[in-house]
């Protein structure tokens, strides 16, 4: 069975609503494709820094999502630790009814003339002017794009979410430790959940451990060293076994943006399918936000003007031609950007889970306010409105 859509968007997390939503607001209509039954909401929770409240007010959704999320103090921005779930919830209300197919997985992809063909596990085939990839580190269209499998940074992370039955006591702050090859971070949501996280680096004898719920939990709390107080053990002890995920830390080696094919004739990418990243500028997410934001404006100001031509096929030839400038201009905005926080990302972890003396003294003693200064300064970006007006 062919189906004819006008916008397809692979992925129905983060990027992918975004991404959707932002095209919705402009008046584009586009068909979310997710391989799950259900929202996903793996992670939990992450960090919302000033640059995600922009693109989220440019949605429509940022005061939404302030009444449900307490702002940090000490940050020097507007810092918010905000539930995967709810963020999700939220994209998905504003949708219309029917936006997000679920259970659909992409197996292959082929060009057809101007449009692209989309082939799901149900013998499905999606017929579409525009195809976006917002599936992840293992993005399909990534791969048919010509971009590699992400690397693996040599690290690893647990995530967790602690639901306290009353108030945990911690306080809107932020708390995090790093040194001696691990890094830790505990932020609340709100009064009553904290979600925190544990990077290091692995060893072969950690397998065991990491498929292993109560073994997981152990290791983390055996790990806690200068993170190790009444409060941060509380957090750990009243986190379920299922409230915890482990997971290889992966970033896309920040030149492939450069010289890849982040677009190419109607297809594109975004998310982590485009500028995956180790977790240290709390950047992830936010960026997600961008690029839906900023595709969403490229691509909208292509799709609503009037192609112009004499026949059917000089008329679908022009639209083609301004869709790939649009997505070209998402590309040129979006690659730049990318490159700076992977690498950042990557150069910050590095330096904070160091276990090595020398690094360790520098970092203790000469770039503390250097590298909070990178991060304040990624997070000052503004990706603009939906509207170039």
């Amino acid at each position: 069975m062919e189906v004819v859509e006008e916008v397809v968007i692979v992925g129905g997390g983060i990027a992918g609503l975004t991404t959707a939503l932002g095209l919705h607001r402009l008046g584009v209509r586009s068909l979310v494709l997710e391989s799950s039954d259900s929202l996903r909401t793996t992670g939990f929770a992450f960090m919302t820094w000033t640059n995600a409240w922009k693109a989220l007010d440019a949605l429509g959704i940022g005061d939404s999502l302030r009444q449900q999320h307490q702002q940090l103090q000490g940050e020097g921005h507007e810092v918010r630790c905000v539930k995967r779930k709810e963020l999700l919830e939220t994209l998905e209300k504003e949708l219309p009814s029917g936006t997000i197919r679920f259970s659909s997985k992409v197996v292959s992809i082929e060009s057809s003339g101007h449009q692209t063909l989309v082939h799901l596990a149900d013998d499905t085939t999606l017929r579409t002017k525009v195809l976006i990839g917002c599936d992840g580190v293992n993005s399909v269209v990534a791969k048919w794009l010509g971009f590699k499998k992400p690397a693996f940074s040599g690290r690893s992370a647990f995530r967790g979410y602690a639901d306290f039955k009353g108030s945990h006591g911690f306080g809107p702050k932020f708390l995090q430790y790093f040194g001696e090859g691990v890094k830790y971070g505990f932020l609340p949501c709100d009064d009553h959940t904290v979600y925190w996280f544990f990077t290091y680096t692995p060893s072969p004898q950690d397998k065991d451990m990491e498929e292993e719920p109560v073994k997981r939990k152990q290791y983390a709390l055996s790990k806690l060293g200068k993170a190790s107080t009444d409060q941060t053990k509380a957090v750990l002890e009243t986190t379920e076994l299922n409230g915890i995920v482990c997971s290889p830390l992966r970033f896309r080696r920040p030149w492939e943006l450069l010289w890849g094919n982040i677009s190419k004739g109607n297809v594109c990418i975004a998310g982590d399918a485009l500028h995956p990243m180790t977790p240290d500028l709390g950047q992830g997410g936010c960026s997600a936000i961008e690029d839906g934001v900023v595709l969403a404006r490229c691509l909208g100001e292509a799709l609503k003007k009037k192609p112009s031509g004499e026949t059917k096929e000089k008329i679908e030839e022009t639209e083609s031609t301004m869709i790939k400038m649009g997505l070209k201009k998402y590309a040129k905005e979006r690659k730049w950007r990318g490159f700076g926080l992977i690498s950042t990302a990557y150069m910050i972890g590095f330096i904070q889970q160091s276990d090595r003396k020398v690094i360790n003294f520098f970092r203790d003693k000469m770039l503390g306010g250097f590298l909070a200064g990178l991060l304040m300064k990624r997070a000052a970006f503004d990706c603009g409105k939906l509207t170039s007006s």
